[in-house]
Parts: C-alpha cells; sequence; structure tokens
C-alpha cells in the first residue's frame, strides 16, 4: 500500500501505549494523513503537542458522535483503542465492545477497506477475567465485521509512555519499600517492546495481510525475576526484592501468611480468584494465573504488609 495516498488512516487508542509510539512512525513511512482518536485528556494534549500535524480528535468510542465522521475518505483503520484494567466490568463491556461496536459501524459506513486490529495475547490463554473476556469479544467482532483485517496478539509490551505495564511496576517499586515476586521468580516471560510491535504495524500497513493473525511476542527470554531487578536498575529505585514461597495444594498455588483474610479482600477487588483456608492464602488454580493476576497478587500482598503491620 503506496504511502503517497492521499486517503487517511484512522488511529483509534491513538494517545496511549501504542498509539504515542505508532504515530512517529507513520509520520517516518509518510504513511498519511492520520486521524487520531483518543478520549485521555492529559495524553491527547501530549499528542496534540509532538503532531501538530495530525488531526486530533477527543472522543469517547463508546458514545456515537461527531467523531464518526472522522472515518469520511479513511483506508485503513488501526484499532487500538482498549480497557486495560478496572476494578468492575462496565468498563471493559463500555470500551473494549460498546466502543469497538460503535468504530466497526462507523468503518463500515465510510468504506473503510482495510483495518489492522490490536487485540492481546490473553484470548488465547486460559484466564478468565473482565479484560480477557472482554478481548476475546472484541476480536470476534472483528472477524464478524467483514472488513478485511489483519489481527495482532501482543503480549506484555514495554517502552515510551508505558503507565500501566512495567512503567505500573516501576512506580510502584519507587514508592514501597518491600517489592514481592511470587515463587522463585524463574518463570520465562518474553517482553515485548512497543517500537518492535509499532514496526509491526507499519508492516502490516505497508503490505496488508487481510484475513491473517500473528502472536507477538519479544525474541528475548528473560525470567520474571531477573526483568524486577532490570527495571529496578533502570528506575533506580530501593526496593527490597523478596520472594514470598509458593506450594502446590491441589493445584492451587499457595501462600501462608498471618492476614490471609485481608490478603483475599485485596486480591478479590482486583478480580483475582482467591479463597483463605486458615493462614492459608489459595491462588488459582495454579496453572491458570495470568501475568496481570500475579502482579495484582503482589500488589495485594505488599499492601496487606504497609497496611496492616
Amino acid at each position: 500500500m503506496a504511502p503517497s495516498e492521499s486517503r487517511s488512516i484512522v488511529v483509534t487508542g491513538a494517545a496511549g501505549l501504542v498509539g504515542q509510539n505508532l504515530i512517529p512512525r507513520l509520520k517516518a513511512r509518510g504513511f498519511g494523513p492520520i486521524v487520531a482518536i483518543d478520549k485521555h485528556l492529559a495524553n491527547t494534549a501530549i499528542l496534540a503537542r509532538l503532531h501538530p500535524d495530525i488531526t486530533i480528535v477527543k472522543a469517547d468510542l463508546s458514545q456515537p458522535g461527531a467523531w464518526q465522521d472522522s472515518f469520511a475518505g479513511a483506508r485503513v483503520l488501526v484499532m487500538g483503542h482498549a480497557q486495560i484494567g478496572a476494578l468492575t466490568e462496565e468498563p471493559f463491556i463500555a470500551n473494549n465492545v460498546t466502543a469497538s461496536r460503535n468504530v466497526l459501524d462507523a468503518a463500515k459506513a465510510h468504506g473503510v477497506g482495510y483495518m489492522v486490529h490490536l487485540s492481546s495475547s490473553v484470548v488465547n490463554s486460559l484466564a478468565r477475567d473482565f479484560y480477557t473476556e472482554s478481548k476475546k469479544v472484541q476480536e470476534a467482532m472483528v472477524v464478524e465485521s467483514g472488513i478485511p483485517a489483519c489481527i495482532l496478539r501482543p503480549t506484555l509490551m514495554f517502552g515510551w509512555f508505558d503507565r500501566k505495564h512495567l512503567g505500573w511496576l516501576a512506580r510502584f517499586m519507587q514508592k514501597t519499600p518491600v517489592f514481592p515476586v511470587p515463587g522463585d521468580g524463574r518463570y520465562l516471560r518474553q517482553p515485548l517492546y512497543a517500537g518492535d510491535f509499532c514496526e509491526i504495524i507499519c508492516a502490516c500497513i505497508d503490505k496488508p495481510q487481510p484475513g491473517n493473525g500473528y502472536n507477538i511476542s519479544g525474541q528475548e527470554k528473560v525470567t520474571y525475576i531477573d526483568m524486577i531487578r532490570q527495571l529496578k536498575e533502570a528506575c533506580g529505585a530501593r526496593a527490597a526484592i523478596v520472594r514470598i514461597a509458593p506450594n502446590q495444594r491441589g493445584g492451587f498455588l499457595a501462600v501462608r501468611t498471618a492476614n490471609a483474610e485481608a490478603v483475599v479482600k485485596k486480591l478479590r477487588d482486583r478480580m483475582v480468584f482467591a479463597d483463605a483456608r486458615g493462614g492459608i492464602v489459595r491462588l488459582g488454580p495454579a496453572p491458570y494465573i495470568s501475568d496481570a493476576q500475579l502482579r495484582d497478587a503482589a500488589l495485594a500482598f505488599c499492601e496487606s504488609v504497609t497496611t496492616l503491620s
């Protein structure tokens, strides 16, 4: 697809981690005009300051509005909006399901001929939580829309403008004296650099891949605890990295703590399945705990220590 074409590229979720890294790469390749849509006021202000030459639309995609006219004349849609974290189901439904339905309807109404959908690796996992279930619905909607689409499923990402993944862990690490790591921390991770992922998106626009789906992860394998150590060094945190010794009890990840009931409450507030048996907290079943749930579990344990000690 020639960069010189004058029809626009619409990017939803454009002021988030992926969007902020994608837009300069689209510009560098000569793709455009670019229409960037996002509802986060502070992030869109940053995007506008960095890229005054693109069209920025501030809008809540879960609500019909004038933003739908932004799809007029568009040739490509990069669907990147997503609700990643919340304590209740409603934001996930609004931003991953309802918003996606509205976006797809607008794209079809204006004859957009191709899209790159930014899904998630969680759709292939055994995890059951609000984010996972809503992303599965979102991907199914894309397939059923009839718009030729390439689907990309990235794993955990990091990079510039990362405030929800490793960026969140870094901020947490800078604020707490103890950073808990479940188990020995030797489980492997393959974090994906957002810049590399954006290069893949650009390639899928340059040479369209309709009907194809790709699972995307980083090429380098690193253990979780080594990743946390590198993160600590990079952000200059002074928190002590402490392993929480787990064991297996009937297929569950079990941790002994004097504050079992309080820890379970905090875990359940974060939609992590857990229960207390005496002084033992059970998470699991252990094989089904997602990366996000492990992070939430670590946070809950640390909060219980600082709040209840």
